[in-house]
């Protein structure tokens, strides 16, 4: 069964489901109608009894590049560029995406076929298991676009610990896919022609397990491990989309979008 919009697509083969990323020219890259189109196919999985693991990749070469920084540049000549209160609601948008996926009551497999940068990244680390190719490079370049990765931030120093997190985020550089799976974000690495057929294979294999065992189970751990993770998030939404209202993110954006160094203020 298929379950498709242009960006989105959703196929189930039980017990697993699959979601793709369908934007393959832009390496995948999110717009907020994909935000809401992805929070639209968790919220339907989650109620599909049919769909025991839900496995996330994207089309074509790439994972996922991050957010779509064409609509956040929007018209550079505008007089009245969105203020806190349009970017806040956007950064929780996808807050509220990230949430969705670890609180969903079945494993998700995040199968990683490319870059997966900034939102992308977000999403790996909102995955329960990630099985990813040899190309698979991971990373959070936000600040080299001048804006601040605060929702997916929080969430990376929960997976890997402050210090790593720091380097990630401080850096901005892009890691292979050898360091990722070092770093522990990465579970396995496979060949790419293998890598969907081993993710529906980690779902099949969670998918013997009880329901209600796997659900109490990820929701242990965000009440231990991950206690305070939701207030993070909303924190760091709060500061991405302050992040977004500086001029060094209008000039990093639009810097990049020109395919040009940018010039900070």
């Amino acid at each position: 069964m298929y379950m498709s919009s242009d960006t989105i697509q959703v196929k189930v083969t039980e017990p697993v489901a699959t979601i793709v990323l369908n934007r393959p020219d832009c390496c995948n890259a999110l717009t907020r109608s994909m935000i809401l189109a992805l929070r639209e196919a968790v919220g339907d999985l989650h109620q599909e009894r049919r769909v025991r693991a839900v496995v996330l990749t994207g089309a074509g070469r790439g994972f996922c590049g991050g957010r779509d920084l064409r609509e956040i540049l929007g018209d550079p000549e505008r007089a009245d560029p969105p203020g806190p209160s349009a970017w806040g609601d956007e950064a929780g948008e996808y807050r509220d995406l990230l949430l969705d996926l670890l609180q969903l009551p079945k494993p998700v497999i995040a199968a990683v076929n490319g870059a997966a940068a900034a939102c992308g990244a977000g999403l790996v680390l909102a995955s329960d298991l990630v099985v990813a190719s040899p190309t698979a490079a991971f990373g959070m370049p936000d600040a080299r676009r001048g804006l601040v990765a605060g929702v997916a931030g929080p969430l990376l120093a929960y997976r890997l610990g402050a210090g790593a997190a720091a380097r990630v985020l401080l850096s901005a550089q892009m890691l292979d896919a050898d360091e990722a799976l070092r770093l522990g974000v990465y579970h396995e690495i496979v060949a790419e022609d293998l890598l969907w057929a081993r993710a529906v294979e980690m779902g099949r294999t969670c998918a013997e397990a009880a329901p209600e065992a796997v659900l109490l189970t990820k929701r242990l751990l965000l009440e231990t491990a991950g206690e305070s993770l939701a207030t993070q998030l909303t924190s760091g939404a709060i500061a991405t989309a302050t992040g977004r209202t500086t001029e060094a993110a209008r000039e990093g954006v639009r810097a990049f979008v020109e395919k040009r160094p940018p010039e900070w203020p």
